[in-house]
């Protein structure tokens, strides 16, 4: 009697390394097949020529001058949320609260400039937005590492809880500082005098946060991976209990850096509030910190290779909203399409980590 054998066909096992060119050489590839994907479905559902669509797309982000430095200032907002909640990430340590510590530092920022704006010279203003923004932000994530530390708590939903927070106390302050009243809305703080604003470098108005982000990245490059701190937190990553049998103060290691990670929030929230919108509203952050997310990941918390990363998700935003204008579709269309690109992008990660190997099915006798 024949007894078929039940080994399975495909055999999926860990890749060794790959370089650096033949991961992305098929990250590459997933984005041309994505493209082709978009193209059918482009067509299927709306009729229109799929290569118009897309020269769309990079008009919306590359069409004008003013719209490649909105993409910039977008660009660089998402980035600082990213290089904010890296370190967290890299540490095993899940902040999902990147939403709410930008509204906590974009809220200090904007009682300084509010209660303090015409009181005291506009540089030692600018100085304590900066101070309060960061120191804002710093405690916002420290609430939940010392619980994490002291009582092992649940970070993931202890941060988003803090979202939620960070937002109605938005909304509070919102209605007690709304011009005019009953407006349900703040508007342009220091239109007049500007009090607050953040200088502007030469006519180009998002440039000054660009180019902090830009330093911003490089300094946390270097500090993850070059500084002693950065091999700490790349250890309690690994195990924790490793990191103990070295003698690291893990509870140390997990407030500081949760201190950092949420500074760089609130900095996000004073590039917003005095760098760009001059105004607070509960939804200035715009999805960033759970966008962040995706940005880190998909890095592999690596801060050099997040400026792509951040370059793609803002590129199809902008693209998508442009669609949407020009042809008159449902915006969700253009969210059809980021969607198919970026399962394409997570998906070719699989094949960078995993092999598939198929098997013969061969019989045996019994």
């Amino acid at each position: 009697m024949r007894k078929q054998s039940k080994a399975p066909i495909v055999h999926i096992s860990k890749r060794s390394a790959l370089p650096w060119y033949g991961a992305w050489a098929i990250r590459g590839a997933a984005i041309l097949l994505a493209l082709v994907v978009c193209a059918f479905v482009t067509t299927a559902l709306t009729g229109e020529d799929p290569i118009g669509v897309y020269k769309t797309m990079f008009a919306g982000a590359f069409g004008t001058k003013r719209k490649a430095w909105i993409l910039g200032q977008n660009l660089a907002i998402l980035l600082c949320v990213s290089l904010a909640v890296t370190p967290a990430f890299k540490m095993r340590f899940w902040n999902i609260g990147g939403e709410g510590q930008v509204l906590i530092g974009g809220l200090a920022t904007a009682a300084c400039m509010i209660l303090l704006g015409d009181k005291i010279p506009n540089w030692l203003l600018i100085v304590i937005m900066i101070l309060a923004s960061i120191a804002a932000g710093a405690i916002w994530g420290a609430i939940p590492a010392i619980c994490k530390a002291k009582w092992n708590t649940n970070e993931t939903l202890f941060t988003l809880m803090m979202n939620y927070v960070a937002t109605q106390l938005v909304a509070f302050f919102v209605i007690v500082w709304e011009v005019p009243k009953g407006a349900g809305k703040i508007g342009i703080i220091n239109q007049t005098t500007q009090a607050g604003w953040l200088p502007q470098i030469g006519s180009y108005k998002y440039l000054l946060n660009i180019l902090v982000v830009a330093v911003l990245t490089i300094l946390m490059y270097f500090y993850l991976s070059r500084s002693k701190q950065g091999y700490e937190i790349a250890v309690v990553g690994e195990s924790e209990r490793t990191a103990r049998y070295v003698g690291i103060n893990v509870g140390r290691v997990i407030v500081r850096t949760m201190l950092i990670s949420g500074g760089i929030c609130g900095l996000a929230g004073l590039l917003l509030v005095g760098g760009t919108d001059h105004t607070i509203t509960t939804t200035i952050a715009g999805g960033r910190g759970f966008t962040a997310v995706m940005v880190a990941w998909l890095a592999k918390f690596n801060p050099l290779v997040m400026v792509f990363t951040s370059f793609l998700l803002v590129f199809l935003s902008r693209g998508a909203s442009e669609i949407s204008t020009i042809y008159g579709l449902n915006h969700s269309f253009g969210d059809i399409l980021t969607g198919i690109i970026l399962f394409f992008i997570i998906g070719s990660e699989f094949f960078i980590s995993y092999r598939l190997s198929f098997l013969k099915h061969t019989k045996k006798e019994g």
